[in-house]
């Protein structure tokens, strides 16, 4: 197959990327690279060195004989060279990782919350747009969130993106299926809630086949592709902005710093591993919807767990103390969390659950580079409230 991986040079873009290349699928990524230049105005860097995307590619062609193009221009901006791209390389799926992906970044200043809305939804637009303008029959795969759903969720399990429910007229009871209630909780939650609409209005009157994945917080960081070279290395962000909590606990406990607990640590979160992430885009792009198919929502997660579990977990491991700190977001102190994922599973999906053995890659990895990390860019400092 032919793919178009927009946003194939971040965190979950690149190891899918390789994936798919490995395959034998045809790829072109599209990026803007905004991601590095958001490490700089944030002045960090990833745990891991990140080479060029350029000499990424290179080392994969080298390595193993499977050559991928590129293309640098921001598709939430230049619609122009969206459609152009489209027309040339003619993909049968596009999978659409590009949108700014941190819920605490959404929340800094006004500024972030425009950036977010601004490039989040019009990157999402344009892509759709591009697809029905030029008559491409191409299955459009996003990267969505879970975080859709909110967390204040009735004693129920989450279900794959649709709620049957009954409406009442008078003694009369009507049965509809609706899109599960959004309810997000952060401007970035906001714009994935967006793209859910979006992606309704398009697949109902444009016919546009689209697979929408609710994903949990990944964690790990290492796939089979990327730990063939140094050079194919994943992205490891552990700032209180972009990284994810359990890899930010674990370069907690390698500098011997104390594990911030937001609140009492009562959140309950749906969990996904980087290797399952990867496969579950693999599975998804094996499995499109058919035409005239509404759209495919599928969540992507394997476990939940609360977070001062996962801190419990550490501190045992390791013996770094838990510190529990002032919650900066605006949200119940505690949740309970039931999530289907019957659809992956369903697909074959075999889980990759929370376990020592992956918690000591990270760690050997977080010990590896640790001179790369900054202690003060640790705490999470953008304020919801």
């Amino acid at each position: 197959m032919k793919i178009i991986i927009l946003g194939g040079d971040g965190f979950c873009g690149w190891p899918t990327t390789l994936k798919l290349s490995s395959e034998n699928h045809e790829i072109l990524i599209i990026d803007s690279f905004v991601r590095r230049d958001i490490d700089k105005e944030l002045g960090i860097k990833s745990v891991t060195p990140i080479s060029s995307l350029k000499d990424r590619l290179d080392s994969w062609y080298k390595l193993s004989g499977k050559k991928i193009n590129y293309l640098k221009f921001d598709i939430a901006i230049d619609y122009d060279s969206l459609l152009k791209a489209f027309n040339a390389f003619k993909p049968d799926v596009i999978i659409h990782f590009a949108e700014q992906r941190a819920a605490p970044y959404s929340m800094k200043s006004s500024w972030h919350k425009r950036y977010t809305i601004n490039n989040n939804i019009n990157a999402t637009n344009n892509v759709l747009a591009a697809i029905v303008e030029i008559k491409l029959d191409a299955h459009l795969v996003h990267l969505g969130t879970m975080g859709v759903y909110g967390y204040k969720t009735p004693d129920i399990e989450i279900p794959e993106g649709y709620l049957n429910v009954k409406i009442q007229k008078e003694n009369e009871y009507h049965d509809l299926e609706i899109l599960y209630p959004s309810d997000p909780g952060s401007i970035y939650h906001l714009s994935k809630a967006q793209d859910q609409l979006l992606f309704s209005y398009y697949n109902k009157n444009d016919g546009v086949r689209i697979t929408d994945l609710h994903q949990g917080i990944v964690w790990g960081i290492q796939t089979k592709e990327t730990l063939i070279d140094e050079k194919l290395i994943n992205r490891f962000d552990y700032d209180g902005d972009f990284g994810t909590v359990l890899n930010r606990f674990i370069v907690q406990s390698v500098l011997n710093y104390p594990l911030t607990v937001h609140g009492n640590g009562g959140q309950t979160r749906a969990f996904i591993n980087i290797n399952d992430c990867v496969e579950c885009i693999n599975l998804a792009v094996k499995n499109p919807p058919g035409t005239n198919e509404r759209v495919k929502i599928m969540n992507q997660m394997t476990e939940t767990h609360k977070i001062i579990d996962l801190a419990k977990l550490i501190s045992n491991k390791t013996g770094v103390k838990i510190e529990k700190v002032e919650n900066p977001r605006n949200e119940n102190a505690e949740n309970e969390l039931d999530v289907s994922n019957k659809n992956f599973i369903d697909l074959g999906l075999k889980q990759t659950k929370l376990d020592e053995t992956l918690i000591n890659e990270i760690s050997i990895i977080s010990e590896k580079y640790k001179e790369r990390i900054d202690k003060n860019k640790i705490p999470c400092k953008s304020k919801w409230r």
